[in-house]
């Protein structure tokens, strides 16, 4: 059996026996400064915030190894011999992937793997990507440093940093780990943080805020809560700045009880300290001014 025939087999076994999941996570080794040269993949899948597949391979990148990536993942030349390219194991790789929520920690994956699509011509893996960076600095937003070996030790969670099933899996636990931390589920967690939306709607000419100028924190500037605001007069702002004279908390915010942390909050409170007439409130506080 070739190299080719045995691809295809384990691409339809894979499809055959993997169950469904919420979300997977992949994580890559690269063989040198080139993101294509992918020499080690790892993807696993979770359901319910469990781990509920895996899969890893070692890849030959077609490409030389640098002593410097050598060094950090152990990997060299020697290690991918009959080892299949990244073209070889694509289908496999796009069947996890694709039409799913993948995880990865930052976007380095994401741009080797689609690195690795154009070198090796073969089509792009449509997925919906989530960043583990993101979420972290979202759910813990205290900690010096969100590198994936710190969140593990974190969270005490068993990881071999560098190598890419354990990174992987790593990563996952951080997305499962912050939806219990925030209550933020994995649907809030795809939302931007602070969603810009279309034009602001045109205040009202009177009202009982006229004159303010409110930043919607959690929500689009055109949303709902936006237009109630421009119903009662206020001009709503794209950003916290010297002129803002409110910040309105959405109760759509995704950084659940961590909304103190996030940038516009922290920037209205500098504001605040250093003598601004900058107001603070909920979105409930806004529907007692509209008498409901």
């Amino acid at each position: 059996m070739n190299l080719m025939t045995s691809m295809r087999t384990e691409v339809e076994g894979a499809a055959a026996a993997e169950p469904s999941v919420d979300f997977v996570v992949v994580d890559v080794e690269t063989a040198c400064s080139r993101v294509s040269s992918i020499c080690q993949i790892g993807i696993v899948g979770f359901r319910d915030g469990r781990e509920v597949f895996a899969y890893e391979t070692l890849v030959d990148p077609c490409d030389e190894f640098s002593p410097f990536n050598t060094r950090i993942h152990g990997i060299s030349c020697d290690h991918v011999v009959g080892k299949p390219t990244f073209g070889h194991i694509h289908e496999l790789v796009d069947g996890h992937l694709a039409g799913r929520v993948t995880v990865a920690h930052s976007n380095f994956d994401k741009g080797a793997l689609a690195a690795a699509c154009r070198f090796h011509d073969r089509r792009t893996i449509e997925t919906t990507w989530l960043d583990s960076v993101r979420v972290a600095k979202r759910a813990w937003p205290d900690l010096p440093s969100h590198r994936l070996n710190v969140l593990t030790r974190f969270l005490g969670v068993r990881h071999k940093h560098h190598d890419a099933l354990s990174d992987a899996r790593a990563a996952g636990m951080v997305i499962v780990r912050a939806i219990d931390h925030t209550g933020i589920d994995l649907a809030g967690w795809l939302k931007p943080a602070n969603p810009r939306g279309g034009p602001a709607p045109k205040p009202a000419a009177d009202g009982c805020l006229e004159g303010e100028r409110a930043f919607v924190l959690g929500q689009a500037r055109d949303g709902p809560l936006a237009v109630r605001l421009a119903e009662l007069g206020a001009r709503v702002v794209a950003s916290v700045g010297t002129t803002t004279t409110m910040l309105v908390v959405s109760d759509d915010q995704p950084y659940g009880r961590f909304v103190e942390a996030s940038a516009p909050y922290r920037k209205a409170e500098e504001l605040r300290g250093a003598g601004a007439a900058l107001r603070i409130l909920g979105e409930s506080e806004i529907g007692d001014m509209q008498g409901t």
